[in-house]
Protein backbone atom coordinates (compact mmCIF):
# COMPACT_ATOMS: atom_id res chain seq x y z
CA UNK A 1 0.00 0.00 0.00
CA UNK A 2 1.54 3.35 -0.99
CA UNK A 3 1.80 5.97 1.75
CA UNK A 4 -0.66 8.81 2.11
CA UNK A 5 0.57 12.25 3.09
CA UNK A 6 -1.25 15.20 4.63
CA UNK A 7 0.41 18.61 4.75
CA UNK A 8 -0.24 20.64 7.89
CA UNK A 9 -1.39 24.23 7.58
CA UNK A 10 2.11 25.54 8.35
CA UNK A 11 3.44 23.83 5.21
CA UNK A 12 0.97 25.67 2.98
CA UNK A 13 1.60 28.99 4.71
CA UNK A 14 5.39 28.64 4.58
CA UNK A 15 5.21 27.31 1.02
CA UNK A 16 3.49 30.51 -0.05
CA UNK A 17 6.21 32.82 1.24
CA UNK A 18 8.59 32.67 -1.72
CA UNK A 19 11.53 31.28 0.26
CA UNK A 20 13.71 28.21 -0.07
CA UNK A 21 10.92 26.44 1.79
CA UNK A 22 8.70 27.15 -1.22
CA UNK A 23 11.06 25.29 -3.52
CA UNK A 24 11.09 22.29 -1.18
CA UNK A 25 7.29 22.52 -0.84
CA UNK A 26 6.81 22.60 -4.62
CA UNK A 27 9.22 19.71 -5.20
CA UNK A 28 7.63 17.53 -2.54
CA UNK A 29 4.06 18.38 -3.57
CA UNK A 30 4.77 17.55 -7.21
CA UNK A 31 6.41 14.22 -6.37
CA UNK A 32 3.81 13.29 -3.74
CA UNK A 33 0.75 14.28 -5.79
CA UNK A 34 -0.54 10.69 -6.19
CA UNK A 35 -0.27 10.19 -2.42
CA UNK A 36 -1.29 13.65 -1.17
CA UNK A 37 -4.51 14.35 0.74
CA UNK A 38 -5.93 17.53 2.20
CA UNK A 39 -7.36 17.71 5.71
CA UNK A 40 -10.67 19.56 6.24
CA UNK A 41 -9.23 21.26 9.31
CA UNK A 42 -6.31 22.57 7.24
CA UNK A 43 -8.88 23.90 4.76
CA UNK A 44 -10.64 25.78 7.56
CA UNK A 45 -7.39 27.20 8.94
CA UNK A 46 -6.33 28.42 5.50
CA UNK A 47 -9.76 29.88 4.71
CA UNK A 48 -9.85 31.84 7.97
CA UNK A 49 -7.10 34.17 6.82
CA UNK A 50 -7.55 34.21 3.04
CA UNK A 51 -9.27 37.23 1.52
CA UNK A 52 -10.15 38.40 -2.00
CA UNK A 53 -7.92 37.10 -4.76
CA UNK A 54 -5.91 34.99 -2.29
CA UNK A 55 -9.06 33.17 -1.22
CA UNK A 56 -10.01 32.50 -4.85
CA UNK A 57 -6.51 31.10 -5.54
CA UNK A 58 -6.82 28.94 -2.43
CA UNK A 59 -10.23 27.60 -3.47
CA UNK A 60 -9.31 26.97 -7.11
CA UNK A 61 -5.67 25.99 -6.76
CA UNK A 62 -5.65 23.89 -3.61
CA UNK A 63 -9.05 22.99 -2.18
CA UNK A 64 -11.13 22.22 -5.26
CA UNK A 65 -8.67 19.76 -6.87
CA UNK A 66 -8.64 17.69 -3.65
CA UNK A 67 -12.44 17.85 -3.35
CA UNK A 68 -12.94 16.74 -6.97
CA UNK A 69 -10.74 13.71 -6.39
CA UNK A 70 -12.32 12.75 -3.07
CA UNK A 71 -9.06 13.38 -1.21
CA UNK A 72 -10.26 15.46 1.71
CA UNK A 73 -9.91 13.82 5.11
CA UNK A 74 -12.40 14.91 7.77
CA UNK A 75 -12.32 14.34 11.52
CA UNK A 76 -14.55 11.48 12.60
CA UNK A 77 -16.52 11.28 15.84
CA UNK A 78 -13.65 9.17 17.19
CA UNK A 79 -11.18 11.96 16.36
CA UNK A 80 -13.30 14.49 18.24
CA UNK A 81 -13.47 12.11 21.20
CA UNK A 82 -9.70 11.60 21.08
CA UNK A 83 -9.23 15.38 21.06
CA UNK A 84 -11.11 15.56 24.36
CA UNK A 85 -9.19 12.58 25.74
CA UNK A 86 -5.87 14.14 24.74
CA UNK A 87 -6.65 17.49 26.33
CA UNK A 88 -7.87 15.75 29.48
CA UNK A 89 -4.71 13.61 29.65
CA UNK A 90 -2.46 16.64 29.17
CA UNK A 91 -4.41 18.50 31.84
CA UNK A 92 -3.95 15.63 34.27
CA UNK A 93 -0.31 14.82 33.46
CA UNK A 94 1.17 18.16 32.42
CA UNK A 95 -1.12 20.65 34.12
CA UNK A 96 -2.44 21.95 30.81
CA UNK A 97 -4.92 24.76 31.43
CA UNK A 98 -7.80 23.98 29.10
CA UNK A 99 -9.00 27.61 28.88
CA UNK A 100 -5.56 28.66 27.64
CA UNK A 101 -5.20 26.02 24.90
CA UNK A 102 -4.60 27.57 21.49
CA UNK A 103 -7.11 26.71 18.80
CA UNK A 104 -4.25 25.58 16.58
CA UNK A 105 -3.25 22.91 19.13
CA UNK A 106 -6.80 21.56 19.23
CA UNK A 107 -6.76 21.46 15.43
CA UNK A 108 -3.42 19.61 15.50
CA UNK A 109 -4.99 16.89 17.64
CA UNK A 110 -7.89 16.50 15.20
CA UNK A 111 -5.55 16.40 12.23
CA UNK A 112 -3.19 13.91 13.88
CA UNK A 113 -5.94 11.50 14.88
CA UNK A 114 -7.65 11.75 11.48
CA UNK A 115 -4.32 10.98 9.81
CA UNK A 116 -3.94 7.95 12.06
CA UNK A 117 -7.41 6.71 11.05
CA UNK A 118 -6.67 7.28 7.35
CA UNK A 119 -3.24 5.67 7.54
CA UNK A 120 -1.64 8.96 6.49
CA UNK A 121 1.64 10.56 7.46
CA UNK A 122 1.25 14.12 8.73
CA UNK A 123 3.91 16.48 7.39
CA UNK A 124 4.44 19.40 9.77
CA UNK A 125 7.16 21.59 11.24
CA UNK A 126 5.18 21.64 14.49
CA UNK A 127 7.22 18.87 16.10
CA UNK A 128 6.89 20.02 19.73
CA UNK A 129 3.08 19.90 19.68
CA UNK A 130 3.03 16.61 17.80
CA UNK A 131 5.35 15.05 20.39
CA UNK A 132 2.96 16.17 23.14
CA UNK A 133 0.02 14.62 21.29
CA UNK A 134 1.96 11.41 20.70
CA UNK A 135 2.14 10.88 24.46
CA UNK A 136 -1.57 10.04 24.27
CA UNK A 137 -1.89 8.21 20.94
CA UNK A 138 0.50 7.08 18.22
CA UNK A 139 0.42 8.44 14.70
CA UNK A 140 2.95 8.94 11.93
CA UNK A 141 4.44 12.34 11.24
CA UNK A 142 7.51 13.79 9.60
CA UNK A 143 9.19 17.16 9.32
CA UNK A 144 8.97 18.91 5.96
CA UNK A 145 9.83 17.30 3.62
CA UNK A 146 10.63 13.59 3.79
CA UNK A 147 12.31 11.78 0.94
CA UNK A 148 9.81 9.75 -1.04
CA UNK A 149 10.64 6.09 -1.56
Amino acid sequence: MPPKYVLDTNCYIDGDKGTTFKAAFDTFSYAATPFLYLHATVVAELQMSARGAARKRLENGIIEPFRKRGRVITPSAASWAMMATTLSWLHEHEGLVIKQVKRSFIFDILIAHSCREAGAILISRNKADLERIEQVFRFEYASPFPALT
